[in-house]
């Protein structure tokens, strides 16, 4: 049965907890699981099959700098040092929603980078990462 008119999650509604600590200043959040898949040939021009192959999870991060600097300094000057898990929560339950959960395990950062242009009123940094495993906690 389909639900009409019913609510749908928004960005007010996610709260993001990396290494235990809520992030207020977290501006977006993208992550996705991948597998790698091949077709796999025999007689004729088409594939007879497809075959499944190791997963990935990756994703970005992008927050504002005085964040970044706090994780750089959890990570004793460098956040490639670090291994994190986070919690990605969807919902208020106190306004009634159904809380959504994905716990992304063993998340570590592939890159470092900062970058501010010319008329950029604060920075904002996106980092990637690739994590062991997302998990969804309902």
């Amino acid at each position: 049965m389909a639900i009409i008119n019913d609510r749908e999650y928004e960005w007010a509604d996610l709260t993001l907890i990396l290494a235990g600590r809520d992030l207020a200043r977290f501006r977006g959040l993208k992550y996705s699981e991948k597998i790698e898949r091949e077709a796999v040939y025999a007689k004729g021009r088409n594939p007879v099959s497809i075959q499944s192959g190791n997963l990935a999870y990756e994703g970005e991060i992008k927050m504002l700098q005085s964040e970044y600097e706090a994780l750089v300094q959890a990570g004793n000057g460098s956040i490639l040092s670090l291994s994190l898990d986070a919690l990605c929560c969807y919902g208020n339950p106190l306004d009634g929603d159904a809380m959504l959960i994905d716990r992304i395990e063993s998340l570590r950062f592939t890159e470092a980078p900062k970058e501010l242009n010319q008329g950029d009123k604060f920075a904002e940094i996106t980092l990637p990462f690739i994590a062991l495993r997302i998990r969804n906690q309902i």
